[in-house]
């Protein structure tokens, strides 16, 4: 969206979503309308590591089949709205609604929800079905776009680059903001945007030459012995900090990938067990980045600490290819003009 937005100011977006509408301000500024509305269930985390499977069956057992006055009401509103396009990245409700209103909709995805839930029918085989009814909607896409690294490649009409946005604010900048000395290495620690209790924290002793910020990790601003923590909405674009910092160290999950890819960082990449994506995640991490494996244990026992000083030594990559972001946005613009 940032991407369009950029090449075309006239571009509006009406956005159909849970997630709060400052999420939006922060990221694209301007040019959209925020409507709450539930589009997709996913997989219910009990942590950023750790999906609750229970729990997904139960709210996909409420969710779907779509309600299908949901349906006729919201392919009514983009009619009104004279909307001529509905991306969808993997939540099908939308693919459901531009199909009921007779406009063109794009699926755009590194995986789409029946390929995970695939992995789980033993455990939990209430997902099977689920899993059918939404392949069969993903089908329905008009445009069918991926985006690498992809976890089913196929036969699509476009496969990209990995999807970021850019950074905002030069890299000494942001280290001033944060009060980073000159000379000093910088480590970010990142796990999805979902809130943690990061228990090792309280033990955690760093080199005099080093300062690990962890953005969701407390309510506010707080700077202790080399440890910055931000909230989760904080004033930090976290692009920003990934181009200021020397390493990461976090989850592996798509969008942070893509930031830390094209920012050339090495990544200290801790992979989610029982997540297939995870895998494909770090076999594009090992083949296209620089970096290392760290064991999902060793994060709340801290053993994760001996890492530390291996990461900024790493050497970065400069990138000069393409941004997925801005491949799409030209992809979108050749399909509404």
């Amino acid at each position: 969206m940032a991407a369009l937005h950029k090449t075309d100011p006239r571009i509006h977006f009406e956005i159909f979503t849970t997630i709060p509408t400052w999420f939006f301000e922060d990221s694209i500024g301007c040019g959209f309308s925020h409507h709450l509305l539930l589009t997709d269930i996913g997989l219910v985390q009990k942590t950023s590591l750790c999906a609750d499977l229970p729990e997904t069956v139960q709210q996909l057992d409420r969710f779907i089949p779509f309600d299908v006055e949901t349906i006729r009401e919201q392919a009514e509103q983009i009619r009104r709205m004279d909307c001529s396009l509905v991306i969808c990245d993997i939540a099908p409700m939308g693919i459901a609604v531009a199909h009921k209103a007779g406009v063109p909709s794009v699926l755009v995805e590194n995986f789409t929800w029946d390929w995970v839930y695939e992995e789980y029918f033993a455990a939990q085989n209430g997902l099977r079905r689920h899993a059918d009814y939404l392949q069969t909607l993903f089908r329905q896409a008009n445009y069918h776009v991926q985006t690498q690294p992809a976890c089913m490649p196929g036969t699509v009409d476009l496969t990209v680059a990995p999807v970021s946005q850019r950074p905002r604010s030069d890299r000494r900048e942001t280290r001033r903001r944060l009060g980073i000395p000159n000379g000093a290495r910088l480590l970010l620690m990142t796990m999805g945007g979902i809130p943690e209790d990061y228990g090792f924290m309280e033990t955690l002793t760093l080199p005099e030459d080093l300062y690990l910020v962890i953005p969701g990790s407390g309510r506010s601003v707080d700077i202790h012995d080399h440890r910055i923590s931000l909230p989760h909405r904080s004033a930090f674009f976290h692009p920003d900090l990934i181009a200021a910092a020397d390493g990461v160290i976090g989850k592996v999950g798509y969008s942070t990938l893509a930031e830390i890819y094209h920012g050339g960082i090495p990544f200290g990449f801790i992979k989610r067990s029982n997540f297939k994506e995870s895998d494909i995640l770090a076999n594009y991490i090992e083949k296209h980045m620089r970096g290392f494996a760290i064991k999902e244990e060793h994060l709340q026992t801290g053993e994760w600490v001996a890492a530390i000083p291996r990461l900024p030594a790493i050497p970065r990559i400069r990138r000069e290819g393409p941004n997925g972001a801005e491949q799409i946005a030209e992809f979108i613009l050749n399909l509404i003009n």
